[in-house]
């Protein structure tokens, strides 16, 4: 099969395989087939998610982690990193300044930190819940299943969980204290529990090659996620991957527009770690079919320390101002500014 008929096929619904991925992942600058791939990546982005930008603000509550991740500027085993935790009152208040700017989706996202018990976590939940109608995406990793009910009963609408590979054996090599079928298992039984759940993975890590993306896509899609964050990985100096060479944004770019093709409704972020390599090929992500873009919106003394990888300090402003800035950013991509609180494209 031509590969223009290819990426035509799968945009209509049909399922490619693993070589078939493999085979337009491999597609280079000069290939013709490029430039469709990114404009059908746009026509199915425009069929199924609007030309509208989704905006959701990320409150990084705490960079504790009891996790050893080998790509992960939070783990463990960094002694050099400041350590925060912010009080129920900040996160609180944070989202309640975040709703007035504008947001209407609040991600609550920390290190593995279980300080943060489940009467904590629900505590926090009433007390965003009660500001507004807001959507709320919780982000802090595994943990037991009674816990993922009573935070869904609390006002927990959406769980982010990333995959980060499908390949189980570099998984785990790289997850010493965990395994891929514990995070697996996290997976469906969060999709059991009536969340609307996200996953991703990261593009150009050591020792992954193109069949290895190929089953993160596969994987999404088995999985029918809501939301998919995809982005190049970026070695931090303080973990074992220190040497090791950045993910390619141009590789990212091409497997974020077959990702949308393959999986239509999902939502998908154009994800901070593209901005960090590049900020025009975060802008890229737009019409290769990204929908989705977070601001983070922790007080700025904090989020110099969530620190996953290395990334440039930005100047000080208001929740108010970065959020007219952002606005800004997508009227500039050609995009329109979203006012909803973007629940999954399945929820009718």
């Amino acid at each position: 099969m031509q590969t223009k008929e290819l990426i035509n096929k799968i945009s209509l619904g049909y399922q490619p395989n693993k070589n078939e991925i493999i085979k337009i992942l491999r597609l280079d600058k000069e290939d013709e087939n490029l430039s469709y791939l990114f404009y059908k990546a746009e026509q199915v982005t425009l069929k199924y998610c609007k030309d509208e930008i989704q905006i959701r603000a990320i409150i990084e509550f705490s960079n504790y982690c009891r996790c050893k991740c080998a790509y992960c500027g939070l783990n463990c085993n960094n002694k050099l990193i400041k350590r925060y935790r912010m009080t129920i009152d900040e996160i609180v208040n944070t989202a309640f300044e975040a709703y007035e700017a504008g947001y209407k989706t609040i991600v609550l996202q920390s290190g593995e930190d279980l300080w943060y018990s489940k009467e904590k976590i629900c505590e926090i939940l009433k007390r965003i819940k009660g500001i507004g109608d807001l959507a709320i995406t919780l982000s802090i990793g595994e943990r037991e299943i009674e816990e993922y009910k009573e935070f869904k009963k609390t006002g927990a609408d959406r769980f982010l969980i990333k995959h980060e590979t499908a390949d189980e054996l570099l998984y785990n090599k790289l997850h010493p204290h965990s395994n891929f079928k514990s995070r697996f298992q996290c997976l469906k039984e969060l999709k059991k529990l009536g969340y609307q759940i996200g996953s991703g993975f990261m593009v150009g890590l050591p020792w992954q090659g193109y069949d290895t993306l190929a089953k993160d896509l596969i994987f999404l899609k088995s999985l029918e996620v809501d939301m998919a964050g995809i982005g190049p990985f970026i070695p931090h100096p303080e973990t074992e991957l220190k040497n090791q060479v950045k993910g390619s944004t141009f590789l990212t770019l091409k497997v974020v527009a077959l990702a949308r093709l393959m999986l239509k409704y999902t939502h998908l972020p154009a994800t901070t770690s593209l901005g960090v390599l590049n900020e025009l090929d975060k802008i890229a992500a737009f019409s290769s079919g990204a929908n989705v873009i977070m601001q983070k919106v922790e007080p700025h003394k904090y989020r110099r320390l969530y620190e996953i990888y290395p990334s440039k300090l930005k100047v000080h402003k208001s929740i108010l101002e970065e959020r007219k800035d952002i606005e800004k950013y997508i009227l500039k991509a050609g995009k329109k500014i979203s006012f909803t609180k973007g629940d999954s494209f399945k929820i009718k």
